[in-house]
């Protein structure tokens, strides 16, 4: 068995989609903020004031305004997908579910040219929640579906690697596009905003065409997805069902990496460091799971996917930890670099591993708990960052660490790997 897999054609078509659709996201992660605290889009008239939610005050800024529109697109895509991912089973259209959804985030970043009140860029920030939890856990159903068992692990790496070069250069790529504003086109002249969003089409537009001429579904027996989506938390043999387990486990480690962007005015003070290398340091943990994913994939197609998620959160725990009390800037690049290890040792083993447990025709409803448990802890680190390090710097780090603590429990005592060639996922015995 070689280092790299004998790549199929549908699962590099699958990932090159996927990165392109990343790259066109991660624009609109970075120009949103600065498209709203723009003059180019009309607030609502309370904000400056102070509201009563819950009997709390609370002070309705431009920043309170952003993060409502970042993280109302991470709630609808994560808590949307266990019933796309479960529909797509039943439905068998894995293809039609993923156009689908790459056409409501191409509406959605068109819409942003036109409509330029503050309440029109929340809906069609929406829409795009929604579009993404079309596309997610099909996309991942299909690399499963389409990946031999002794590749799987190899091919998830692919995948992700693919999808994170696309979230990694987005950024760069829309302050470029931004800065470089305005553009003449067909004549008219074209704002930067207008030119990152019509980017953000363009790449939709891209990815639905690969999709669309190079991907057909494959061919399975009538969908088995149980008649209700409802998650199943227990397992047969007693204890947590393992792919729940995992989908846990899968949410604090996202949580994890996700609870450091928020903090960045803090830390530039606290290092005495500049932009740039808080730059350095957040894209430290995306370059080691570009680095990392594909070999440590192919790795536990070769020696099982259970060490490598242990493994993976023993390196998380002190890697998470540690950010919270270094004082320098050079330390915190390699703690995120390790912390980015650490994620690529985990996310692609869990997806292969999930995969291998999911039954024939539930890869959509199976994988769909790891995708959304990503996306909820994304949505919840950036969230909780900001209030948690209110009670000092290293609480957020601390109470991280703990969750990594919780995810490698429930890895070492609930998550078992299926007997070679067992059917539907049947767990070795012990």
């Amino acid at each position: 068995m070689g280092y790299l897999p004998d790549l199929d054609p549908r699962i590099l078509s699958l990932a090159l989609a996927r990165m392109v659709d990343a790259i066109a996201n991660s624009f609109l992660v970075v120009v949103l903020p600065l498209y709203i605290g723009s003059q180019a889009v009309a607030l609502p008239a309370f904000v400056g004031s102070t509201v009563s939610v819950v009997g709390v005050p609370v002070s309705v800024s431009t920043e309170l305004l952003i993060g409502i529109v970042l993280s109302l697109f991470g709630f609808l895509n994560s808590l949307g997908q266990p019933f796309t991912g479960a529909l797509s089973d039943r439905t068998g259209r894995r293809r039609a579910f993923l156009l689908f959804g790459l056409a409501l985030v191409a509406v959605g970043s068109a819409g942003y040219v036109f409509l330029t009140d503050y309440v029109a860029v929340l809906a069609m920030r929406a829409l795009q929640g929604v579009g993404a939890a079309f596309t997610v856990p099909v996309t991942v159903a299909l690399v499963n579906e389409l990946s031999p068992s002794d590749e799987r692990g190899s091919n998830f790496g692919l995948f992700n690697t693919f999808r994170l070069l696309g979230f990694g250069t987005g950024p760069i790529v829309a302050g470029v596009v931004v800065a470089g504003g305005p553009y003449r086109l067909a004549g008219e002249l074209v704002s930067g905003f207008e030119a990152a969003f019509l980017s953000a089409v363009a790449g939709a537009v891209i990815a639905f065409a690969l999709i669309g001429v190079l991907i057909e579904d494959p061919e399975r027996a009538e969908g088995t997805a149980a008649e209700d989506i409802s998650i199943r938390v227990r397992g047969e043999r007693g204890g947590l069902d393992p792919v729940f387990a995992l989908g846990v486990a899968t949410v604090v480690m996202a949580l994890s990496i996700a609870i450091y962007a928020p903090l960045g005015n803090v830390i530039n003070e606290r290092l005495g460091q500049g932009s740039f290398l808080f730059s350095v340091q957040f894209g430290a943990t995306v370059l080691a799971n570009v680095v990392f994913q594909l070999p440590l994939g192919r790795l536990s197609d070769r020696y099982g996917r259970r060490p490598f998620l242990v493994a993976g959160f023993v390196l998380l725990i002190p890697t998470t930890l540690v950010q919270g009390f270094l004082t320098s800037s050079t330390p915190m690049i390699a703690a995120r670099f390790l912390q980015g290890v650490a994620v690529a040792a985990v996310f692609a083993p869990s997806l292969a591993l999930a995969g291998d447990l999911a039954k024939e025709g539930t890869s959509g409803s199976t994988l769909s708990l790891l995708t959304m448990g990503f996306g909820l802890g994304v949505a919840f680190g950036t969230l909780l960052s900001g209030f948690l390090v209110g009670f000092g710097f290293a609480v957020p780090f601390v109470v991280a660490t703990a969750g990594g603590v919780v995810g490698l429990a429930l890895v070492v005592t609930q998550v078992t790997e299926p007997s070679p060639g067992a059917p539907g996922g049947a767990p070795a015995d012990d």
